[in-house]
């Protein structure tokens, strides 16, 4: 996720355009509590510049960091899960510049033409799945014990 806007570069053309319909640009102030965890949202953020660390509460600690995002990456997955589903925290640790969406609209976007639709669920998906392995081995590292000088994530 090196590339500015990396989910957009990854749609097609179409796609991008169609999707940049409902965006907007927006700025968050270093330490804005963008979301809480577990909050459902009906806005979801492309990063610009600037980071973010999503982050969980792990009881008798303070809230522990599960990932960190930079420019490019997805923020903001909740919109388009079940709201059952659990989410994770997200505060910005710089200025953060990004483009927001309307979840709503998107959603609208994506029933409406299914080509947009698949495309941007798949890279979803795939941003996601990124999210997923990266996060996992923060939270081994962070949360889980050490096997001699090792951290866990590595000694797998």
């Amino acid at each position: 996720m090196a590339t500015t806007r990396t989910l957009l570069n990854e749609l097609a053309p179409e796609a991008r355009d169609r999707l940049l319909e409902h965006a907007r640009p927006v700025r968050f102030p270093a330490g804005t509590r963008i979301f809480r965890e577990r909050q459902h949202a009906d806005r979801f953020w492309i990063i610009e510049t600037g980071r973010v660390e999503l982050d969980m509460h792990v009881p008798g600690r303070r809230n522990a960091v599960v990932d960190t995002l930079a420019s490019g990456a997805l923020l903001g997955c909740s919109w388009i899960m079940p709201p059952h589903i659990w989410h994770l925290g997200a505060t910005a640790t710089t200025e953060v510049h990004a483009l927001e969406f309307d979840a709503r609209a998107v959603r609208e976007l994506c029933t409406e033409d299914a080509a947009v639709g698949e495309a941007v669920f798949a890279c979803v998906a795939a941003a996601m799945a990124r999210r997923l392995l990266s996060a996992r081995d923060r939270l081994l590292d962070d949360l889980m014990p050490r096997i001699g000088a090792e951290p866990l994530a590595y000694a797998r």
